[in-house]
């Protein structure tokens, strides 16, 4: 933290460039406690700018956003104590973002298994069930022919091959991967899906492959929504009526990468209910999207024993389609710390020509010192395949099997090598027929199965709501993953004077307080009395720091009589406002990544949105004052004019470090803002009670204008816990002076 500059007892320079003022007038004037060093040029108007003109501040977040094709390193703690406390939070994140924080309700499955197919050594079903209501995951069930008990389950995730479980390759396609090694037979060779399945039946397993959303016989929602999502939906973004990528949907955290992994663990549910699966040898696999699915699952669901994710994790590409990103899931992280949560438990995986080829110095090093720390290193493995294409081929395949059958036993003969077998036509494998018809979808099944999760999710989180323990345990954790203050801290924080001007009664002294940990610097004005009573509101306004100030340039009324009363008011310019714009206002569409679709999660999925983002310069300006040797033993803040979202979001992340917060709400709810280019857009905002929750989950006394009294009433309802925040009685500028002083 900067430390005050106060270190010249005989002179300094005054207003005017002389060096003769007395150290007492010094000393007088760094009351507050701030940093400053001397300047040569004072006398600017009150309010004006703290950079030259046309400069804006050096701020990392002016710059490029990070996008999936980023880099996304990984650095083990240096120990396991404080790995497995970063763990909690980024498996929290993984939760949050898929929409499985707290875990949905598990309703029947109603599972339908029928059509079987008898081969020599194994068997097939066709398979649909439900994961939600109304909502069915389509595979295939796998067994081997003569069935035993304590067999090991396999879940085989397909990736981003066209119709996956029913694709066949051609000819011509099946003759070059003979030629290179890639496959070794012309019948069996058409299907790296059957392949798989078939191989380990024969091993043992019973093994259940089901399909992604849009492919196969999984056709309720889409190819062109689940992978191909390009263009908004306007008909699709209203509070009654809503679709996948909508700015409502992203508000609820309602994703299909959310359903997919939810579809996942529900066929995890079906596979340990087949008779004679062994609930401790439980296996998943999957290359590519397959491989995401993978990695996902074994963070989420402690019942997976082993994780084999093929051609996926890398420190590079994170994931191209729109049924790979979420919002929130790699802020902060990414694939390789993603997999990691699987540690200590057996994890394989394998490289090719593709974003996974520098797996071998870039990540997979570092998982081997991760786990290191449990004495597991062994129990990491990569199999590298950099001379093949992006793949599940045979020889991928064969390591994945000696890597099954070493960890759980199979006293299978290593290498494992794969038999030709029947192949099974598409027709045969299809889940759909007469007497099993087709569920609907399309557009309209889509809003109402967003509808009743939305309903589901509710009735979850009201129940939990009113009681503390619940509250804490669900909310609390999940408006930090939102606000983003679970894996970033604080920061380390110091100030740089630019202006300073004496008016009177008081000092204005404008500056940047710069955070070095983010590379993060805000324009200031501290509005400092010269009989300061220890008291400092930090006044966050729509307009940045020149909501303080009046069109006439003076402080406003409402900070005039903060002053008289000897209490310091601090304006800030936060990302986006003031000093940030090219004319000084503030910016009306947040900035999203490069490209030509329109898919939030391609932006929120790697970095924090603007409304976070100004949550976090607040947390970086009370830091400083909080940190500085001249306490403030009262700190108020202040949110209005449109800043109310922004400063309910600091109050909570900076807990106990503020005494009261006073906001003009104006109606403000996140379920409000239909467009998720907005300044204010927070994924997730509305799922978690919206303002009511945010505010609920925070901590010391909140004043509330702009809420009616029935407002209050259902908010005392929902968390009678929480304490009824004050209504003041008018919402004025004066008003919220009024109630921020004790």
């Amino acid at each position: 933290m900067a430390r005050e500059i106060c270190r010249f007892p005989g002179v300094h320079w005054d207003y005017g460039g002389r060096m003769n003022i007395p150290a007492r007038r010094w000393l007088q004037r760094c009351l507050l406690g701030l940093t400053f060093l001397p300047v040569l040029s004072f006398g600017v108007a009150a309010g004006a700018r703290v950079l030259p003109e046309g400069q804006k501040p050096a701020d990392r977040r002016l710059g490029p956003l990070k996008d999936l094709n980023g880099y996304f390193p990984f650095s083990p703690p240096a120990t396991k104590a404080a790995w497995e406390n970063r763990a909690d939070s980024v498996r929290r994140r993984v939760q949050v973002a898929n929409g499985l924080w707290p875990q949905p309700e598990k309703t029947p499955l109603n599972a339908v298994i029928h059509g079987r197919i008898e081969r020599d050594d194994y068997t097939i079903d066709k398979v649909y069930f439900e994961s939600r209501p109304g909502f069915f995951v389509t595979g295939n069930l796998y067994r081997p022919r003569e069935a035993r008990g304590n067999m090991p389950g396999v879940l085989f995730a397909h990736g981003h091959w066209e119709n996956a479980r029913l694709s066949l390759v051609s000819d011509a396609e099946l003759r070059g991967e003979i030629a290179t090694g890639q496959e070794r037979f012309w019948e069996g060779g058409r299907s790296r899906f059957q392949s798989m399945c078939v191989q380990l039946a024969r091993m043992g397993c019973v093994v259940f492959q089901y399909d992604m959303l849009g492919n196969a016989d999984s056709q309720q929602i889409p190819m062109s929504v689940a992978h191909t999502f390009a263009k908004q939906r306007p008909h699709l973004n209203s509070a009654t009526g809503w679709g996948f990528f909508s700015a409502r949907a992203e508000s609820l955290l309602q994703s299909v990468m959310g359903l997919q992994t939810w579809n996942s663990v529900r066929a995890l549910d079906f596979l340990l209910a087949q008779p004679g699966v062994d609930p401790e040898r439980i296996a998943c696999t999957g290359a590519s999207g397959g491989g995401t699915q993978t990695f996902l699952l074994g963070a989420v669901d402690p019942r997976v024993k082993l994780s084999f994710p093929a051609v996926m994790v890398s420190t590079g590409m994170q994931g191209g389609c729109t049924c790979e990103n979420t919002s929130l899931l790699r802020v902060g992280t990414g694939n390789v710390e993603l997999a990691a949560l699987f540690a200590p438990k057996p994890q394989g995986m394998t490289t090719a020509n593709d974003w996974t080829k520098e797996m071998s110095t870039k990540g997979f090093p570092e998982l081997q010192q991760l786990y290191g720390l449990y004495g597991a290193k062994d129990a990491v493995m990569l199999h590298r395949g950099e001379h093949f294409p992006h793949n599940y081929n045979a020889v991928s395949r064969m390591a994945f099997y000696n890597w099954l059958s070493r960890h759980f036993k199979l006293q299978q003969t290593e290498p494992v090598i794969e038999r030709d077998y029947k192949l099974s036509t598409p027709a045969e494998l299809s889940v759909w027929d007469a007497a099993h018809p087709q569920p609907p979808g399309g557009e309209a099944y889509e809003a109402t199965l967003l509808r009743q999760w939305q309903a589901q999710d509710e009735q979850l989180l009201a129940a939990l709501s009113t009681r503390e323990e619940s509250f804490r345990r669900t909310y609390l954790p999940a408006w930090k993953t939102l606000l983003d203050v679970e894996l970033a801290g604080a920061g380390e924080t110091a100030w740089s004077q630019k202006t300073k001007e004496d008016r009177g009664d008081f000092l204005e002294m404008g500056g940047l307080i710069r955070n070095a940990t983010y590379r993060e610097e805000l324009p200031v004005v501290f509005l400092h009395p010269k009989n300061w009573n220890h008291r400092t509101v930090v006044w966050l306004t729509g307009r940045g720091k020149a909501g303080i100030f009046g069109a006439d340039g003076q402080p406003t009324a409402a900070v005039r009589s903060l002053l008289s009363q000897g209490t310091t008011v601090v304006g800030v310019d936060l990302i986006h406002q003031g000093e940030f714009t090219s004319d000084g206002g503030t910016m009306a569409q947040a900035p999203v990544v490069a490209g030509p679709r329109e898919v939030p999660a391609y932006t929120y999925g790697y970095n924090n949105s603007v409304f976070v983002w100004r949550v976090q310069d607040v947390v970086s300006v009370v830091t400083y004052i909080r940190s500085h040797e001249q306490k403030s033993e009262w700190l108020a803040l202040v949110g209005t004019d449109g800043a109310a979202g922004v400063v309910a979001g600091a109050r909570l992340a900076l807990g106990k470090s503020v005494n009261r917060t006073v906001l003009d709400t104006a109606g403000f709810r996140f379920a409000r803002i239909s467009d998720y280019r907005s300044p204010d857009f927070l994924p997730g905002g509305v799922k978690y009670g919206d303002l009511p929750g945010l505010l609920a989950a925070g901590e010391g006394e909140v004043q509330l204008a702009g809420e009616t009294e029935s407002e209050l009433a259902q908010w005392q309802q929902r968390y009678p816990h929480a304490g009824q925040p004050r209504r003041l009685a008018a919402a004025t500028g004066d008003a919220c002076a009024k109630a921020c002083i004790p």
